[in-house]
């Protein structure tokens, strides 16, 4: 079906993040040749396109117009128009119902390109300075249940630093949660509003950052955090600790429940023991 010469294409264009100058002069060149642009909020989609000086027809592609964004896409496309497909800020696919509507039309045969561009992630890692052999980016938890709990427990024991998205209104309690897998002390780089006239990079501990904002009446503003990967120790767990180790484990806790024990039976602070397990 791609190859039908009739069949349009799909334009995935990231969008600045923040400052407007952020976008690539081919993604400009694209959004001014398309036949038409699906975007997450006309609004502000409108606001881009003024500054650039390019008219173009919208329409909604979002989370709750999902299924008829799809259907005006594929009509567009077996009419061999070009269309565009751009989110309110950064690259279209990455937490947001861009990824299935790519993913959707992959499968159906139609030709999309990929643009590339902003994305908050990447500048967000490279502020951190964290030494590491990578990242792991998870994007936004998992809201509740036995999915938030068990990917925290995976990623955060890994030496890539972890790369998350947070709301404002969250971040407090869910920097909170990150105390009870890995300690107070585990280094983190918060970014806020990248790129935008109110950027701030606040870098220290887990606590350093909660008693940064709690200090604060009111927290707004787009959250990456960044945190460092683990750090093995050069000394290591001794041979009953280690023992202690294999016995909880035949017993199927979690990291959370060992380290809890050995802190406990041992008289050791959590976020030391984390280094080792």
């Amino acid at each position: 079906m791609a190859g039908e010469p009739q069949w349009g294409i799909l334009y995935v264009c990231p969008t600045p993040i923040g400052n407007l100058q952020d976008i690539t002069l081919r993604v400009l060149n694209t959004l001014a040749n398309v036949d038409v642009i699906a975007c997450e909020d006309t609004r502000v989609s409108q606001k881009l396109l003024h500054h650039y000086q390019i008219k173009k027809p919208l329409f909604i592609c979002e989370a709750h117009h999902l299924s008829s964004a799809k259907q005006k896409i594929v009509a567009f496309l077996k009419q061999g128009k070009k269309v565009a497909l751009i989110t309110d800020a950064g690259m279209p696919g990455i937490q947001d119902p861009g990824q299935e509507i790519i993913s959707f039309l992959e499968k159906e045969g139609f030709s999309v390109d990929i643009l590339p561009g902003p994305s908050a992630m990447i500048p967000a890692v490279v502020y951190s300075g964290f030494s590491t052999s990578g990242f792991v980016f998870i994007g936004f938890l998992p809201r509740l249940g036995r999915e938030r709990k068990n990917l925290l427990e995976k990623t955060l024991s890994l030496p890539q630093s972890l790369v998350m998205y947070e709301a404002p209104t969250r971040i407090l309690s869910t920097l909170h949660e990150l105390i009870c897998y890995c300690g107070e002390e585990r280094q983190v780089v918060l970014c806020r509003e990248l790129t935008k006239i109110h950027q701030e990079i606040l870098r220290g501990s887990i606590s350093d950052i909660i008693g940064f904002l709690s200090a604060r009446e009111v927290i707004k503003g787009e959250i990456v955090l960044v945190l460092e990967g683990t750090v093995k120790r050069e000394k290591g767990l001794s041979k009953e600790m280690k023992k202690m180790v294999r016995f909880l484990r035949e017993k199927k806790l979690s990291q959370k429940d060992i380290v809890e024990s050995l802190s406990e039976i041992f008289s050791l602070k959590k976020n030391q023991l984390k280094d080792y397990l």
